[in-house]
């Protein structure tokens, strides 16, 4: 164990030794403290963020067929904003339920960023979180069957309740003189994904917004259950499309973890190249939209035809625009040739080249600036208390970026490929943009390092048929939204028990309300535009 990591130990231990029980983590540097009473998690969770931690995910799950006969709420904490004295590691305070009455009190009032977790679980496993805030269903909308839980080991995934839908969202009620209600969604002209979002407006000024979604969960997490590790794999790198690589890679380091797998040096390196061919064609296309969020279709068009030709580029390494099939658990399952990887040298200069004049056009437009500057501002401690990540969370001076933070793939100053992690002070529209264009330009820079010294050798490690029995793996991988937060346990036949994915999207939609109170209604889409969230690895 690190040295930090034994004098973190030895803090937590004088502060919570006597609620819980100490014991060893998923990986070597962390940790796992058993409460010895669920009704302390409140106190527990306020010393783990005096000693310096926030909330990472929350993990529900029913153990009622294990020898502890329970269900079980996992509060995963990780090193607060910033890189600081605390190493990489997960800290995870564990408390057990009686499965007739599984109630804990609710730690949302003191941490804002476990509010949909404790939703989710209340809708998913029937865990009654007490005196919760907003108590209102997430995940099942209204009408959904009392009592019918889905992540339950005994619900049946093949059952389709009976549902009453509701005649509408249920929601806060801004009342006044002038107050006006605009409610837009679910269903959207623009080829989205659905979500309703329901303003309170005075003129044009937002007073108040509600966001819902779970329109289009899939229930994937429960589809995984008992799977085979290649059946589980091939739904976890399909819960989104632009971010195939990301979760890929999240799923692979947590199986990699519980089998004791070392994935060899060539095949970090092709994932890290594809998580910044992701980036880079994900952060091109944003700025694109952004600049259609201001009405710039210049800058529309120059975007989406800069993330194009990277997208094509990615085609001819992988068979197809997303990168899916590249990485696989063991390594790579597609290797670098030359051809694919002059290619990839040959785009660069071109893509640095059409983003500064990209830029240069955006930011000598007048019309343009004044629409980003001081539009959609998040708080550095609404971006803190919420838990938000990525783009988002470094444009509103959060010093956090899980390549640096957590390293994964090829990424660390050990390895050698380190991250110039890009900040803003602003937390505005323009913050975004720029924050985006900055990790751009990170992003060619990390590929040309790549590409001129990819190492020799193998390009995959045998995997185990079955996984060790109940062992757990936890990941986080920096995708183009922020850092995406994977759990996975093994079942008593080496099969996917439980996995749970906290994508960067999950944790960022609440602070777009936020920081859309800050805005007039007309610029909301340029608001939602500069956070470009993913509507699809959020319902899962």
């Amino acid at each position: 164990m690190a040295e930090a990591t034994q004098t973190l130990a030895r803090e937590l231990e004088a502060k919570v030794g006597a609620l819980a029980t100490f014991e060893p983590g998923p990986r070597r540097q962390d940790l796992t403290l058993r409460l010895h009473r669920a009704a302390d998690v409140q106190q527990a969770t306020a010393d783990l963020g005096a000693a310096g931690l926030s909330l990472a995910t929350l993990v529900a799950t029913d153990e009622r067929a294990t020898a502890e006969r329970d269900l079980k709420v996992r509060y995963v904490f990780e090193p607060a904003t910033g890189p600081g004295a605390l190493p990489d590691l997960f800290v995870t305070l564990v408390a057990a339920l009686d499965p007739a009455r599984p109630a804990l009190p609710s730690i949302s009032d003191r941490v804002p960023a476990a509010n949909w977790h404790e939703r989710e679980a209340q809708d998913l496993l029937g865990i009654v979180f007490t005196d919760h805030p907003d108590p209102r269903s997430l995940v099942v909308h209204d009408g959904w069957p009392k009592g019918r839980y889905p992540l339950r080991k005994d619900f049946d995934a093949r059952e389709r309740p009976a549902v009453e839908p509701s005649e509408e969202l249920p929601h806060l009620r801004v009342e006044g003189e002038g107050v006006l209600e605009v409610p837009v969604g679910p269903i959207h002209a623009g080829i989205i994904e659905p979500g309703h979002f329901r303003f309170s407006t005075v003129g044009e000024g937002v007073l108040h917004l509600e966001a819902r979604l779970f329109y289009t969960h899939r229930g994937l997490e429960k589809r995984i259950e008992g799977r085979t590790l290649g059946d589980a794999f091939y739904i976890a790198e399909r819960m989104c499309g632009v971010c195939s690589v990301s979760h890929a890679l999240g799923f692979c380091e947590a199986v990699e973890q519980v089998a004791g797998v070392e994935v060899p040096r060539r095949a970090r390196v092709l994932r890290s190249l594809a998580l910044e061919l992701e980036r880079l064609y994900n952060h091109l296309g944003d700025i694109g939209n952004i600049a259609a969020g201001a009405s710039y279709h210049y800058g529309t068009s120059a975007g989406l035809r800069l993330k194009e030709a990277v997208q094509q580029v990615a085609e001819r390494l992988a068979g197809n625009r997303f990168l899916r099939g590249l990485v696989t658990p063991g390594g790579a399952r597609l290797d670098l040739t030359a051809d694919s990887g002059r290619g990839i040298d040959a785009l660069l200069p071109a893509t640095a080249a059409g983003l500064t004049s990209l830029v240069a056009r955006i930011e000598n437009n007048p019309s343009v600036v004044d629409r980003l500057d001081t539009t959609g501002v998040l708080a550095r401690e609404h971006a803190i208390a919420l838990g938000v990540t990525g783009v988002a969370a470094r444009a509103s001076d959060v010093n956090r970026d899980a390549r640096r933070d957590h390293p994964h793939a090829a990424y660390g100053s050990a390895t050698g490929l380190a991250v110039a992690v890009a900040t803003d002070t602003d937390g505005d529209v323009h913050a975004r943009l720029n924050v985006r264009v900055a990790e751009a330009r990170e992003s060619i820079r990390l590929l040309q390092a790549m590409l001129a010294d990819v190492p020799p050798g193998p390009i995959c490690a045998p995997m185990p048929e079955e996984l060790p029995a109940g062992g757990i793996g936890i990941s986080a991988i920096e995708s183009p939204r922020g850092a995406a937060i994977h759990w996975l346990r093994a079942d008593a036949a080496g099969r996917i028990d439980r996995y749970h994915l906290r994508s960067a999207s999950y944790a960022n939609w609440p602070a777009v309300p936020l920081a859309a109170q800050t805005s007039i209604i007309p610029d909301f889409p340029l608001v939602n535009k500069s956070f470009e969230l993913c509507y699809s690895c959020t319902d899962r």
